[in-house]
């Protein structure tokens, strides 16, 4: 078995020859520490900075990952309910609530809602993987009756990584000029 990389940003580097499932989480391993990288260190104001005509910011992006976190591998592919602080939102009324909530947050809060909803999506997902693998479906069905695979969770958690993080990248260069990936 060979040590897992760290590139000099502090991620850990995808498998280059592993099987799927490992291949799938070693990528979404490596994009959630990009993430963490571009909003490590940032103050209240700097999670706060959006630029051009977006009200985008790191900080409502650090909330709305930790939703998509607890969306994707608590509610829809282990089927539970929802957990605070998501139960106690009218989302209805209010279905960006994750990402303009988070100025009234700090740093530290935003920080810990993320990296608590990660550790929970890696213990729900190692679960799944020992309990039915890759093809399993959802527990929770969408409006028509289909349900996604852990792969297409997979997959898309990376998708939805991968398009924040270019978001990212553009925030945090406005905020203090840090660029890179």
């Amino acid at each position: 078995m060979t040590d897992m990389l760290i590139d000099e940003q502090g991620r850990p580097e995808p498998p280059l020859a592993a099987d799927e499932g490992a291949t799938l989480v070693g990528f979404l391993e490596y994009q959630r520490a990009t993430f963490a990288w571009k909003f490590a260190g940032l103050d209240s104001a700097g999670l706060g900075t959006s630029i051009a005509a977006s009200t985008m910011t790191l900080g409502g992006m650090v909330k709305h990952l930790a939703l998509v976190e607890n969306h994707w591998f608590s509610r829809q592919l282990h089927g539970a309910e929802q957990t605070p602080p998501w139960d106690a939102v009218d989302w209805k009324a209010d279905p960006d609530w994750d990402w303009h909530s988070a100025a009234e947050d700090t740093p530290e809060q935003l920080l810990a809602l993320w990296q608590d909803e990660v550790a929970r999506s890696r213990s729900l997902l190692a679960q799944a993987l020992a309990q039915g693998g890759l093809d399993q479906p959802a527990r929770r069905v969408w409006a028509d009756g289909r349900a996604p695979s852990l792969r297409w969770i997979l997959l898309h958690m990376v998708e939805e990584y991968a398009r924040h993080n270019g978001h990212a990248d553009l925030l945090r260069e406005a905020v203090d000029g840090t660029t890179g990936e």
